[in-house]
């Protein structure tokens, strides 16, 4: 297994700038990371630097709180897709689980899904503030809208992934979904450990420290 393939590479802070854009597209194509995560309005400038490479451009929609209209997280969306994104990244509406309104949860990722076409879509849940039959009946939730991962955290939350919440997912959606596993995540060892629990990808804004062993100091 090489680590490296399974990790987004990850700039989400507000301030990020084109600059730490270009150095991120630059180190996910050195160590072959499996995309660059970044926010929208960055996806045009990380398509052009990486269309010559394998790496794929990930982005997020309704970021980070997922409190916002279902038609905003969708038009979001079909922008984002339009500019050159291949992943789209989209926080649940985690006031409707809250509300117990799987309804509106199920509309609202299935709106999302619609708007990505065939391009992949990951659902956040933001396990750290949910409890387990919610982290459960949310993930059932996101594979009946059609996602393709359901994904832990955005990092801007309480808390990041844990291996607990990562071994509840995969439990429960099974072996042909997806589980990212994202925040807090800075180091081989937590890697390994998130990738043991049944992560098949991870969120990482070390991901070289990851990838060269050694101890990051990023925030996601």
């Amino acid at each position: 297994m090489k680590i490296a393939s399974m990790i987004d590479h990850t700039i989400l802070a507000a301030g990020a700038t084109a600059e730490q854009i270009g150095k991120l597209c630059r180190e996910a194509v050195e160590y072959g990371f499996a995309s660059v995560c970044v926010n929208s309005c960055r996806v045009p400038q990380a398509r052009a630097l990486l269309a010559d490479s394998s790496v794929k451009v990930c982005t997020v929609v309704g970021f980070p709180l997922g409190a916002m209209s279902t038609k905003a997280k969708a038009y979001e969306a079909a922008a984002a897709v339009e500019d050159g994104a291949d992943e789209v990244d989209m926080v649940i509406n985690i006031g409707y689980v809250k509300d117990g309104a799987w309804d509106s949860v199920l509309d609202d990722i299935k709106a999302v899904r619609k708007a990505c076409g065939d391009k992949v879509l990951k659902v956040i849940l933001e396990t750290c503030l949910l409890t387990d039959d919610e982290i459960v009946r949310a993930c059932r939730t996101a594979v009946e809208a059609g996602a393709d991962f359901v994904k832990t955290s955005t990092g801007f939350s309480t808390g990041g992934a844990t291996e607990e919440a990562v071994r509840l997912m995969r439990k429960t959606v099974g072996p042909d979904v997806g589980v990212k596993a994202s925040g807090g995540i800075r180091n081989l060892e937590t890697a390994l450990r998130m990738v043991e629990a049944g992560a098949s990808r991870l969120g990482c804004s070390s991901g070289v420290a990851i990838a060269k062993g050694e101890e990051g100091n990023a925030g996601y």
